[in-house]
């Protein structure tokens, strides 16, 4: 039996995004309610918890997926596109 290698997230720098993500999700703390599904369905882990359970993006290695903005219920993560430049 064949079994596929298991595939862990790459270390340090090696897995920054660069300059090739088109969108950024922006988070509206305004509407957030700290349910925190965003941060248990990021597929980078880079959603990262505050002390007071309000969330923020690490962009250093934010691919831009898009799925943080899908599971949040109350739509207090927006995509918007990204702005080569923007400091980050």
């Amino acid at each position: 039996m064949w079994f596929a290698p298991i595939s862990y997230p790459a270390p340090a720098s090696s897995g920054k995004t660069g300059l090739w993500r088109t969108e950024r999700p922006v988070v509206h703390l305004d509407k957030c309610i700290k349910c925190l599904f965003c941060w248990l369905y990021c597929p980078e882990d880079t959603i990262l918890r505050r002390e007071d359970d309000y969330v923020y993006v690490d962009y250093e290695y934010c691919k831009g997926c898009g799925i943080c903005a899908e599971v949040c219920p109350t739509h207090a993560i927006e995509m918007v596109p990204e702005v080569v430049g923007e400091g980050q």
